[in-house]
């Protein structure tokens, strides 16, 4: 009798991690981000392997087996999931410019301490520095110098500011509308212009996920606008591959350049469980001018973000 009961008790939890679990996955397979907590959970996609594995111990062990069976397919759409989403493959013209990026959220500027040697050690030629507020956008500007003699800012306090550093000459766009500052330009690398533009949607909080969506298809709608410029688009997205959000903006052909460089799956946020557990909601996204050669995630101190540094070439389109 006791065992009989510990079965079905096993089996009762199995089913409740089963449809937690499956409710996500079926957002994703759906192509919706569902509703809080949904959006919230998907950032973790692959992290379900977790609980799923659980249930189906459970399962086996209650010897349900249509349990068993239900399990065994929801691991099966995580494992589909998991691979990364996406366009692949090298540009086709000719190689015409190298161009090393860094995008970091220093968190209230609370970071920049830790960014500044990055930075000098490094040597990118294009710099996105999302939560810059006023302190942090002076240390910049005294610390950089004369190397980064062109920038583009929203200038403000907390989490709105941010700033774009770059070696080549920038012309100034209007950005893109947010509650945070996402400002943006036009480079000028070796005679070729590349459309620039900082991303720092609003989290998916509750309460405030279709103010996210929102300012997410702005961005799409900014990678929209000119499919044929080449453009590099970098930042915070607060959003990972497993949003579908997210991969509207990749469906009008901009490439994870991560992904280009076989991290697809490196953690981002939170730096403080990285690199095992966390999602990758950091990205630099790349025209198809652009292929990636290396790309790293660095640990800052002060920040609960790490830092994206991508080796890219730009190619003749």
């Amino acid at each position: 009798m006791t065992n009989q009961r510990g079965r079905r008790v096993g089996s009762w939890c199995a089913g409740v991690l089963f449809a937690g679990v499956s409710v996500v996955v079926g957002c994703r397979a759906a192509d919706s981000d569902g509703i809080t907590p949904v959006p919230q959970l998907l950032a973790f996609l692959p992290w379900l392997l977790a609980p799923t594995l659980l249930g189906l111990l459970l399962a086996l062990l209650g010897r349900w087996w249509a349990g068993a069976v239900w399990g065994a397919a929801v691991l099966g759409l995580l494992g589909w999931f998991a691979e990364p989403y996406g366009g692949g493959g090298e540009p086709g013209g000719a190689p015409v410019a190298a161009v090393r990026v860094l995008t970091s959220n220093v968190e209230f500027g609370r970071g920049t301490p830790s960014l500044v040697p990055v930075i000098r050690r490094e040597r990118p030629d294009v710099v996105f520095v999302e939560e810059c507020e006023y302190t942090c956008q002076a240390t910049l500007r005294h610390a950089a110098g004369d190397d980064y003699p062109y920038r583009q800012a929203v200038v403000a306090g907390g989490s709105q500011g941010s700033l774009i550093l770059s070696r080549y000459p920038l012309r100034v766009t209007d950005g893109v509308p947010g509650t945070m500052g996402m400002p943006g330009a036009v480079a000028d690398v070796g005679g070729h212009a590349v459309r620039l533009q900082l991303a720092h949607p609003m989290p998916p909080l509750p309460g405030q996920v279709g103010l996210w969506h929102r300012e997410l298809g702005r961005l799409r709608a900014f990678a929209a606008a000119d499919a044929t410029a080449p453009t590099v688009l970098a930042g915070d997205f607060n959003a990972s591959q497993d949003h579908a959000a997210f991969r509207r903006i990749l469906d009008t052909g901009l490439r994870d350049a991560a992904h280009l460089a076989g991290a697809d799956r490196a953690v981002s946020w939170p730096a403080r469980t990285a690199p095992a557990l966390g999602a990758q909601i950091d990205h630099v996204l790349v025209s198809d001018d652009f292929s990636a050669h290396r790309a790293r995630f660095l640990a800052l101190a002060g920040t609960d973000h790490r830092a994206l540094l991508v080796d890219l070439t730009l190619h003749r389109h």
